[in-house]
């Protein structure tokens, strides 16, 4: 598959998310896992998995 292809395919899935009730919380809290873990940064990955545990207690 294509690097034009999957880029396509990654927009698509985010435009879904965000058009979502919780939308921006998820990628807001995506975020912060993903930022936290690629920094070595525990505080900021416990603050993206706890909105995310949230949010699906919520739905």
């Amino acid at each position: 598959m294509s690097k034009n292809a999957l880029l396509h395919i990654g927009f698509a899935i985010a435009d879904q998310v965000v058009r979502s009730p919780y939308g921006a919380l998820v990628m807001l809290g995506l975020f912060f896992l993903v930022i936290g873990i690629q920094a070595h940064s525990r505080t900021c990955a416990y603050v993206g998995a706890v909105v995310l545990i949230l949010l699906m207690t919520q739905a």
